[in-house]
């Protein structure tokens, strides 16, 4: 059992520290969080996305304190209840005082590192909901289309350099989490099996916080791509509406020269990149008053494209294709439910 422990204590700790080293060493913290970019942002981003990092710190030690003080009281009577190590200062109390301290700091170490790459990629995906809170402001006002597909090709360029970012921490942590829970299983139900808190409580603790990292990623990913959804449903609204007012046009209104430029952005694809967090659900776009555009504005057929583009290139964070949405968790549930009760045939005859 303490094999099984430390195996997957190791390889979260190496996960997490290859990964945060990578990106620091090719693109620094300044570009990894985006702050370059938000200089250019509207008021509303800026403040938000700073408030947010103000408590990032904050929510960091939310999740390590706890899992901490768990750890403490764990080694603390794991050593106080009988286990020995080798005394390599002589005197068997300060051995065991000052290898609980090495392997605290250890542990406190590995798992720090691990929620703070799972508190920077919930951070990055607040900034970009933040964006895409704000770009519905377009839908409020008589915008060019033009405009408004250079801005939504901005954000989904910038959602597919997150999720090639992250996927690969987010993959590994879905197997770590599969392998935690499935050892926890063949070591509480084999048989003859000597279960019980002196043997496996490290390992319920490294399946908590690695269920724990997963889910932050997770409910931030799938935020991230129902938020961007949702902005084909206000689209498609927005011109309906702008269709219906266009048989009613006012004489009064004078006429608007669109804009005609390029909807391609010349930006460089290293500054194309931003961030998120939470927010409400779709529901907070249905409150949104639409403004409905002259029908010499913006033309029939420049909204109607604006809408199919929108229906057949969804924005939202990707797992090497494979959009992060709530029809993914459903696969991935239906996956790891069979493997379970296969696994739990295997041990103890269920099936």
């Amino acid at each position: 059992m303490r094999v099984a422990q430390s195996s997957l204590e190791r390889r979260r700790g190496a996960i997490s520290v290859v990964c945060l080293s990578a990106l620091m060493r090719r693109f620094g913290l300044r570009k990894l969080l985006f702050l370059d970019e938000v200089v250019g942002e509207s008021k509303k981003v800026r403040f938000g996305y700073v408030r947010q990092l103000n408590r990032s710190f904050r929510i960091l030690s939310f999740f390590v304190l706890p899992c901490f003080l768990a750890e403490c009281g764990y080694k603390v009577w794991w050593y106080l209840a009988g286990a020995r190590r080798i005394p390599f200062l002589g005197n068997a109390v300060a051995s065991d005082a000052v290898a609980c301290a090495l392997e605290l700091a250890s542990w406190i170490y590995r798992t720090a590192i691990f929620f703070l790459v799972c508190v920077l990629f919930w951070l990055i995906c607040f900034l970009q909901i933040l964006r895409l809170q704000d770009f519905t402001t377009v839908f409020q006002e008589e915008s060019d289309v033009a405009a408004v597909l250079r801005e939504h090709l901005k954000i989904r360029r910038q959602l597919m350099v997150i999720s090639h970012r992250f996927r690969r921490f987010i993959v590994a942590g879905m197997i770590l989490v599969t392998a935690s829970q499935f050892a926890g299983l063949l070591l509480t139900t084999r048989p003859h099996g000597d279960v019980n808190l002196f043997n496996t409580g490290e390992l319920a603790l490294c399946s908590v916080i690695l269920v724990t990292g997963l889910l932050i990623c997770l409910r931030s990913a799938t935020k991230i791509t129902h938020q961007a959804q949702a902005i084909t449903k206000h689209a498609a609204k927005w011109h309906v509406c702008a269709a219906i007012d266009s048989f009613n046009p006012d004489p009064e209104t004078p006429s608007e020269n669109v804009a005609t430029s390029s909807v391609f952005p010349e930006n460089d694809v290293d500054n194309e990149e931003e961030s998120i967090e939470d927010l409400a659900g779709d529901d907070e776009y249905e409150a949104i008053k639409l403004v409905m555009p002259h029908a010499n504005t913006i033309s029939f057929q420049k909204r109607q494209a604006l809408v199919t583009y929108l229906e057949n290139n969804a924005a939202g964070i990707t797992l090497f294709g494979f959009v992060l949405d709530r029809s993914y968790l459903h696969m991935v549930f239906m996956i790891e439910l069979p493997l379970f009760l296969w696994l739990l045939g295997k041990t103890i005859g269920i099936s």
